[in-house]
């Protein structure tokens, strides 16, 4: 009798923290939703549904992995663990699962519907496969555009480059008249994303970037199409030049509801000073997440089909990495599933492609670090986790004293790990309009590069919601 009363007594409890897992996530608090429904697994580890809501927080910290792993605890969670396979952009596994749940649910209305538009999209990517031209014969797509033969019409009053050269004063004109909605006219966009085509594609897998003693380099982290923040960025900081350059560290686009903006902004200045500006790739300059999160809807929308295959292919040519002053490693992601890498590795990888889903590559993209030492599965689902351990022997490996990254969303826009041999940057302010997050930007003054951390708030921006180009079929999720 006593242990019918305890089990009843653990059930009860476990559903009062449910319902305190539930306010929290109603309130944004992912996180803290994430601890409060494993606490009420452990009372209760039979009750599906704890599983289910404890995959879909997984899903808003973009913790795919875990998701995953949760969704297959419970029946419920054949829905979540394929809303999980989406935002991976892995549609023929997602289909799998809602055909799963039209088993289970046959007569749901909701699943039919879902179902039939996962169906849609494993069509259309099969049709896109079928169609798609071989590596060896395909053709850049820039040998089609000659934007000089573009005509800009009269009525035309926005930003103008005068011949071949960025100047500043254009990028200025361009900025105003972004932050005005205004469009850039295709020509001069043509123009930008085409020199910075030619001037990547020179470049290494990895750059070295020297700040000689008395100056210093400012590196920022995901801006996610918060183009207004950027902006801000810049009135905080300086506008990049040779005196003021700048590392932004991969994820420009996607999310935010301004990528078109951002990524011209940030090409337009590299266009005017190459030095002024390093850009890095981030798991977002791929085509599967510009599909699914909204560049390729709001390049469409703002430019036109043309730009997102132009764009498709230039982001495969921004670099992975870069060293400065051979102290600080900067990477969007983190570091690798075996020890034993060296610069050299990175440098030597052939990055003119989609992103893969597993090696060096796949790692420094997707990666994230961990508080405990070793290496564990990745709670995205795509690369690794790793502790300060790994951290300790990758810097030894290579004379190196700082990791740099970024690629998660930190509450004070930053955060340091691993013995302060890690620091994670995030320059993207109250998240996608939700997360109430701060941003951050790392100033390293040479010669010692000692890390100066400065954070902001979001500012205002017009009234355009995050993901407002994003997937359809993505947002039936949301």
């Amino acid at each position: 009798m006593p242990d019918m009363e305890n089990e009843s007594s653990k059930v009860s409890r476990a559903e009062e923290i449910k319902n305190q897992a539930n306010e929290a996530f109603k309130a944004y608090k992912y996180g803290q939703a994430i601890d409060l429904y494993t606490q009420a697994i452990e009372l209760n580890s039979q009750n599906a549904v704890y599983w289910a809501n404890r995959s879909f927080a997984h899903t808003k910290l973009e913790e795919y992995g875990s998701a995953i792993r949760d969704a297959t605890k419970a029946i419920e969670g054949y829905y979540r663990q394929g809303a999980a396979y989406l935002a991976m952009g892995k549609f023929k596994e997602a289909l799998k699962d809602f055909q799963q749940v039209k088993r289970i649910c046959p007569n749901d209305l909701d699943a039919t519907k879902k179902l039939k538009e996962c169906e849609k999209a494993v069509m259309k990517l099969k049709f896109e496969e079928a169609i798609a031209v071989p590596e060896s014969e395909r053709r850049s797509i820039a040998d089609s555009i000659d934007y000089r033969s573009i005509i800009v019409e009269p009525q035309y009053s926005g930003a103008r480059i005068e011949g071949d050269v960025v100047t500043l004063d254009f990028v200025k004109k361009m900025m105003d008249d972004f932050k005005n909605q205004k469009c850039l006219h295709k020509r001069y966009a043509f123009q930008i994303v085409l020199q910075m085509r030619e001037m990547l594609q020179a470049l290494p897998s990895l750059v070295d970037i020297n700040v000689p003693d008395g100056s210093h380099l400012t590196v920022c982290g995901d801006v996610h199409g918060q183009f207004y923040d950027l902006i801000n960025i810049f009135e905080l900081n300086g506008l990049p030049s040779e005196e003021n350059p700048y590392l932004f560290n991969g994820d420009f686009v996607d999310r935010g509801s301004f990528s078109v903006e951002v990524i011209l902004t940030l090409f337009a200045f590299k266009c005017m000073c190459p030095s002024a500006i390093y850009l890095a790739r981030g798991n977002h300059e791929s085509k599967s997440m510009n599909k699914i999160y909204g560049f390729e809807g709001e390049v469409r929308s703002k430019l036109s089909e043309r730009f997102v295959e132009l764009f498709a292919e230039v982001f495969c040519y921004l670099p992975l990495a870069h060293v400065i002053n051979q102290k600080a490693f900067v990477i969007h992601g983190g570091l690798f599933s075996v020890d034993g890498v060296k610069l050299s590795d990175i440098r030597a990888i052939d990055r003119f492609c989609e992103p893969p889903e597993e090696g060096l590559m796949c790692e420094l993209l997707w990666s994230d670090p961990q508080p405990h030492p070793g290496r564990g599965p990745s709670k995205r689902g795509v690369g690794l986790s790793f502790g300060g351990d790994v951290t300790k022997r990758f810097l030894q490996d290579n004379d190196l004293d700082l990791v740099v990254r970024s690629h998660e969303v930190k509450d004070e826009g930053y955060e340091i790990e691993h013995d302060g041999k890690l620091i994670t940057v995030f320059s993207a302010p109250n998240y996608c309009d939700q997360m109430g997050n701060k941003g951050a930007l790392i100033r390293f003054e040479a010669p010692d590069l000692k890390p100066n951390i400065i954070t902001f708030s979001a500012v205002p921006h017009p009234d355009v919601k995050p993901m407002a180009y994003a997937n359809n079929f993505l947002r039936m999720f949301q």
